[in-house]
């Protein structure tokens, strides 16, 4: 059978078309993955950028080393960690890759006591010895103490930890170990480490879950996922012998640092007497030169132009959700690092 050429041209035109606008299309659906500790942020973040500019980003909260590792195997087009990757993590990506703080929040110790009524507070010594195991009972007298007035419970303490490569544990055990010499000598810092006790979940989700279930328990969670949850959640002494409610305020109070060019800075234990002493920016990390992989350049601007929406119009969201808005100097960092990312080796934007 004999088909018109024009008919044969026609086709190919159509199924060229076709190619392009599935591939158009496939430029504009992003992946992600990484921190539980950002999930709520991102999950309205994400909607309403879609729902804007027509860019649909699946984020997994699948914990910050994992997606680390995910954006080290270049499955995903960017991985958000609590915690800067370190040297080990560096020398595993095969190109440089750049940092932008997006968000900074608080981590919190919630606790399910339903027959305390009061909010507990918690010196740094007093926390380190809770999660070392040397304190085992609510009414231990170092609990006491601090909390006085408040009858307390003789219950076990059941710690509840992450289980998977995480920020929030980094930011957490951080923090432990600036207040504790026992701390660091035992346990140490990192996204995850041998805990003394406890049990596992995965997750903020998994951390919040398991002490919202269990009579006793005590974990450390993101501020947002306690607010969410109803989950009551303790006060913290600081460095400067303050005790300090987790709220945006404080967290704010505790990110007013000078920051780095490469944006990787702790803001566990603060200086700040108004500061939040367990607090932490959060990152989304990306490859400094995009042109990897056959990723196309439109891939690349519409991955760049997100990022620097969530820096700047993002922002917007986070109050309501109990997250500290970057301040001025962390955008301008921000902003340093996303016109430092290329396409090529020529910048995206």
């Amino acid at each position: 059978m004999n088909i018109p050429k024009l008919s044969i041209v026609a086709s190919l035109l159509l199924a060229t078309a076709s190619f392009n606008a599935a591939k158009a299309q496939d430029d504009k659906q992003l992946l992600g993955a990484g921190s539980s500790f950002d999930n709520p942020l991102f999950t309205k973040m994400f909607a309403v950028y879609n729902s804007t500019t027509g860019v649909q980003v699946n984020y997994q909260s699948i914990g910050s080393g994992a997606g680390i590792s995910q954006l080290t195997a270049k499955t995903v087009d960017f991985g958000a960690s609590d915690a800067p990757m370190n040297g080990k993590q560096d020398s595993a990506l095969s190109a440089p890759a750049v940092h932008i703080p997006v968000t900074a929040g608080a981590v919190v110790l919630s606790y399910n006591l339903p027959e305390v009524k009061q909010q507990l507070q918690f010196s740094p010594a007093v926390l380190a010895d809770i999660f070392l195991g040397n304190i085992t009972k609510w009414d231990d007298a170092k609990i006491a103490a601090i909390n006085k007035g408040v009858k307390l419970p003789s219950t076990p303490i059941l710690i509840a930890h992450r289980s998977d490569g995480s920020g929030t544990t980094n930011i957490f055990t951080t923090y432990l170990a600036k207040v504790s010499a026992d701390w660091k000598s035992k346990v140490g810092a990192g996204s995850a480490v041998n805990w003394p006790v406890g049990l596992g979940g995965k997750g903020n989700e998994g951390v919040a879950g398991l002490v919202k279930q269990t009579p006793g328990s005590i974990g450390y969670i993101e501020l947002a996922y306690a607010i969410q949850n109803g989950m009551p959640y303790a006060k913290m002494q600081n460095k400067s012998g303050k005790w300090i409610n987790p709220s945006i305020a404080s967290v704010t109070a505790a990110a007013n640092v000078a920051i780095p060019a490469d944006t990787k800075v702790s803001l566990t234990n603060t200086d700040a007497p108004e500061g939040y002493p367990i607090s932490g920016f959060s990152w989304v990390v990306v490859y400094k030169d995009q042109n990897y992989g056959g990723r196309s350049k439109d891939r690349a601007t519409n991955l760049v132009k997100l990022l620097s929406w969530m820096i700047h119009d993002g922002q917007k969201f986070s109050n309501d959700l109990n997250y500290a808005p970057l301040s001025a100097a962390a955008v301008k960092v921000g902003d340093a690092q996303l016109k430092s990312i290329t396409f090529g080796g020529k910048p995206i934007l």
